[in-house]
């Protein structure tokens, strides 16, 4: 199970996050596209570096020199013109794809894409799947990557979600709680029961 972030700040957004990396999560996308280089280096500067190798940045790709940090986020954009260096030694790379198409004509280059949105969005609003995914995915060929589900997003659909999907993503359902800690749990205890 993946959180990613918030793109705004969130009120105690560090000790959410702190709190979700003692529960076991095991990656936290930092996708903040209108911070700068200086302010995302201070919010990655105020997790703790223990976790930094469960970090994988949206953007702002230098910073991950500077905290050692091992994975990176391409869009769909910027996956055009992959700098050279993250295409060598031990970069692990994620994308994000919106159709099954796209997905099936990544290059191994990437260990995994989300394909969004998979539900009606819990964060965005009235961005929601043109086609229903769960058919499309069944065109699915590329078996080298692992298929991340993205957009919409639960408790009441993980368990359902997962079984087409490798793995989910959560950001609405978290960031969008009154008690994000709780409802990571809530996703975790089901993902763990499967």
């Amino acid at each position: 199970m993946i959180v990613i972030t918030n793109p705004s700040s969130v009120v105690n957004e560090h000790q959410i996050i702190q709190q979700l990396f003692e529960e076991g999560l095991v990656l936290l996308h930092i996708r903040k596209p209108t911070s700068t280089a200086i302010e995302l280096k201070a919010f990655i500067s105020k997790i703790d570096s223990k976790y930094h190798s469960k970090i994988v940045l949206h953007q702002h790709h230098i910073l991950a020199i500077e905290f050692n940090i091992k994975r990176l986020h391409f869009t769909e954009k910027a996956r055009i013109a992959i700098p050279e260096y993250c295409q060598k030694g031990d970069m692990i790379l994620s994308t994000s794809v919106h159709s099954i198409e796209a997905f099936n004509d990544l290059s191994n280059l990437f260990d995994y894409a989300f394909l969004s949105p998979v539900y009606p969005s819990l964060s965005k609003e009235n961005y929601m799947p043109i086609k229903n995914v769960f058919e499309t995915i069944k065109n699915r060929n590329n078996t080298q990557i692992k298929l991340i589900a993205l957009g919409g997003i639960s408790a009441e659909n993980i368990q359902k979600t997962l079984l087409q999907f490798d793995a989910v993503a959560l950001l609405g359902t978290i960031w969008n709680s009154t008690n994000p800690l709780e409802n990571f749990k809530k996703c975790q205890t089901i993902v763990l029961s499967l």
